[in-house]
């Protein structure tokens, strides 16, 4: 089975792609998507050229673009997505928001079924402790799938401990939990 981690966000997406082998996960890989705020349209070699102007829109189009083909590559069985639960900046909670949608839609044009995953499921489901900070989770990511390095940056990390989580919970969640 193919487990697709994503941890939402604007300017950064992190992924990560794990394969899980009996009890066995081995990573595929995993990264950052990321759209500057001076995308250009016509900086982006892989689109035709478009003319809905550079900004907002057009990083949305970017996560779509690239989670399309990255879910294209690898065909993973099921998705893993972080719930969001925040939000002192209410323009960011929405820009956020906008490309989590995204991402979901993406997901589900692709027939993958989905789980979410609020961040204290998440770090409780790695470390054990529900108020872990970034290193002692990238710590734990790095030790569970067995990596040479910290996975970085944060964004990437958290994408695999949600493949990771889903991982390790998938058996508890019902028979359609996987696509066929």
């Amino acid at each position: 089975m193919i487990i697709l981690g994503i941890d939402p966000g604007f300017a950064t997406i992190g992924y990560g792609f794990l394969r899980k082998e009996g009890g066995e996960l081995h990573v595929l890989e995993y990264g950052i998507i990321s759209t500057p705020p001076d995308a250009d349209p016509g900086s982006r070699t892989s689109l035709r050229p478009v003319h809905y102007g550079a900004g907002f829109s057009f990083r949305l189009k970017i996560i779509s673009d690239d989670l399309r083909r990255l879910i294209k590559k690898y065909n993973p069985d099921v998705m893993s997505v972080e719930k969001l639960f925040f939000c002192k900046n209410v323009k960011t909670a929405l820009d956020v928001g906008q490309a989590r949608g995204i991402i979901l839609l993406e997901g589900m044009n692709a027939g993958l079924p989905l789980h979410e995953f609020t961040p204290l499921q998440v770090k409780q489901a790695i470390t054990g402790y529900g108020g872990a900070g970034k290193m002692q989770m990238q710590k734990m990511v790095q030790q569970i799938l067995r990596l040479r390095e910290l996975p970085r940056p944060d964004d990437a990390a958290d994408a695999l401990a949600l493949a990771i989580t889903l991982a390790n919970s998938i058996n508890l969640i019902d028979k359609n939990a996987v696509k066929k």
